[in-house]
């Protein structure tokens, strides 16, 4: 038997279905006021896998936009209802899902490892304790385990030969 966690979710009239293995490298909670408007809400929570863990079912429509860093980034939305599913973004290109927490089956199986932007957050939210809060970005190196530096690394070296 496998000790690897496998995780499942879909969009809200399950015409995409998706099932993610492994842990996820980080777990971001972005306040940026694009995640505002792009979401209708006050934030959006994306937790990163590598691609090549994540096994998206159903149509996806795809859109570009800019993200809280002014770099750009693509949704893949659920054709037929809409709902957002995965971020692909520009550094990483397509090796590395953002996949929104909330499509999840379990979304309350990730905690964030961060909250961003957090200079743009509505005043009313209250930040979680125990979550490293940045009024923008943040530097991985500084609050990532090594473990999860390690894969991002050897993403950013699969990125510089070519892939994604």
């Amino acid at each position: 038997m496998s000790d690897t966690v496998t995780r499942e979710g879909g969009c809200a009239c399950g015409a995409v279905r998706y099932r993610i293995n492994g842990e996820p490298m980080m777990v971001h909670n972005c306040h940026c006021r694009q995640c505002q408007q792009q979401t209708g809400s006050t934030s959006v929570v994306n937790a990163f896998w590598e691609s090549d863990n994540v096994a998206i079912s159903g149509d996806l429509a795809e859109a570009e936009f800019a993200g809280g860093s002014g770099n750009s980034h693509v949704i893949a939305r659920c054709a037929a209802c809409g709902t957002a599913i995965v971020s692909y973004y520009g550094r990483m290109g397509r090796l590395m899902s953002g996949v929104r927490v909330g499509t999840l089956d379990e979304p309350h199986s990730v905690t964030p490892d961060v909250a961003i932007f957090t200079a743009e957050k509505m005043p009313w939210v209250t930040l979680p304790e125990g979550v490293a809060a940045f009024e923008g970005y943040y530097d991985a190196r500084e609050v990532l385990p090594e473990a999860s530096l390690d894969r991002l690394r050897a993403l950013g070296e699969r990125r510089k030969a070519g892939e994604g």
